[in-house]
């Protein structure tokens, strides 16, 4: 879960640092023709997890090397606490900032611990041997990272997730306080992606300021304090997760059919893509979804990513269609668990109903009221019906509501909710054509 620090927080330091603020201003980088880096200018903050996120060739490895200074950009600077890191030497910079590259392969078969040692070479000449201060530094860097149990094993016969944690062990013993991270999970299964990037986070509440590309916009949101959104070589968003990650910037910096929800376990943003829209076709204007669970759920959030004007309800408050709804500001009628429909709710779902295109059924529980609702749909023409539980588990069997309930079935088109938008889509064609057909039929004596 994301652990934010407030600005008025004291910032503490592990190891005796102090963390750094991070400058960029006016970078702009061109390889040839290729322009990769367009007047980018950005300040992070002492002790905060920025996550650089884009699509791919957005530019966010270019930043990365430009902000450790191992790349120097056409115009523009870029400073740590102050310094200009392209204008000292490739040993001071390394003192203000340490960086775990995305290829974590090395050329010969060191030993971890050597690996790790590496990491001080910052701090003493050249030819000089590891000093007790240096010795103590690795250690903590081994601890700190679980990778102590296997310090004397060549680098080449650990695991890749072990690796990566070396690799993140030698920036920790270079002690400085910037870290940067290109893909710190990529490759990596699940269980290594959270623990890297737990680890991370521990750095970053101990007061080191760490800036990341990382891909997983899941994981970005969970662990990250901000989010800067590259798309073309120039910042498109930047601020908290929950402002950068919506449908429509991910729409126009990845061309991506997404949508945007609350995490029920982390509080963070998760984002579920899409099939593109455009695929299906014409969708109608309104849907009203009447039903509850993660089907009700999974079928609103396509729909709104889609373009039609949604609604919702009745739902029970805290049911996941409810909740999904909430979070895209989409209209519900909302309810108490367990109680009656008031007549005003009644009379909302069915103008509701009356005003939509097409209504979908999915999973509908039968609670009390939804027969009512039920007759509402009576009226209707254009009927989808989604169904991942039994009728058994809704309360519908073997009631009169349950009779109702097939009745609107039986005219319905079936749909599960990965491919709603197409059973939506031939619902209102459908419609169309029939009210279509109507028109143009004579009248009769």
């Amino acid at each position: 879960m994301r652990r934010s620090r407030r600005a008025s927080d004291p910032v503490t330091s592990h190891g005796g640092l102090d963390p750094a603020t991070i400058s960029v201003d006016g970078c702009t980088q061109s390889f040839g023709d290729l322009s990769v880096l367009e007047d980018v200018s950005l300040t992070i903050e002492p002790g905060d997890f920025v996550g650089l996120v884009g699509p791919n060739g957005a530019g966010k490895t270019t930043l990365l090397r430009a902000i450790s200074g191992a790349l120097e950009p056409d115009s523009g600077r870029v400073t740590i606490d102050g310094v200009t890191v392209h204008e000292v030497s490739s040993r001071a910079s390394s003192r203000l900032v340490s960086v775990v590259p995305q290829d974590t392969s090395l050329s010969f078969s060191f030993p971890v611990r050597d690996v790790v040692e590496m990491g001080r070479h910052p701090h003493r000449s050249r030819f000089s041997p590891p000093t007790d201060v240096d010795r103590a530094a690795v250690e903590r860097a081994l601890e700190r990272t679980r990778t102590a149990e296997f310090a004397d094993r060549p680098i080449d016969e650990i695991s890749g997730g072990q690796r990566q944690r070396v690799v993140l062990a030698r920036a920790i013993a270079q002690e400085t306080p910037a870290l940067l991270l290109d893909e710190p999970t990529a490759s990596l299964d699940i269980s290594h992606q959270v623990e890297t990037l737990e680890l991370v986070r521990e750095l970053v509440d101990d007061g080191r300021t760490v800036v990341a590309a990382i891909h997983d916009l899941d994981l970005a949101a969970r662990y990250c304090d901000r989010l800067v959104l590259l798309a073309n070589g120039s910042i498109c968003r930047d601020g908290a997760p929950s402002t950068v990650l919506t449908s429509e910037t991910l729409a126009d910096s990845f061309d991506a059919n997404a949508v945007v929800t609350p995490n029920p376990v982390t509080g963070g943003e998760t984002v579920t893509a899409l099939a593109d829209a455009r695929e299906t076709g014409a969708l109608p204007n309104r849907v009203h979804v009447l039903g509850s669970g993660a089907a009700a759920a999974g079928v609103v959030a396509r729909l709104e990513a889609a373009g039609p004007e949604v609604s919702l309800g009745p739902v029970s408050s805290g049911d996941a269609a409810a909740e999904t709804a909430r979070s895209l500001e989409i209209e519900t009628i909302e309810t108490e668990p367990f109680t009656r429909l008031s007549s005003a709710d009644r009379t909302a779902a069915a103008r509701y109903v009356r005003e939509a295109d097409v209504a979908v059924l999915a999973d509908l529980v039968l609670g009390a009221g939804n027969q009512t609702v039920l007759d509402a749909l009576e009226e209707t023409d254009a009927l989808v019906v989604v169904e991942t539980r039994p009728l058994s588990e809704r309360n519908f069997a073997g009631t009169a509501a349950g009779s109702r309930y097939s009745a609107c079935r039986e005219q319905a088109i079936e749909s599960a909710p990965e491919t709603v938008l197409t059973a939506v889509t031939n619902a209102f064609a459908d419609r169309h054509s029939a009210q279509t057909s109507a028109s143009a039929d004579p009248p009769t004596d």
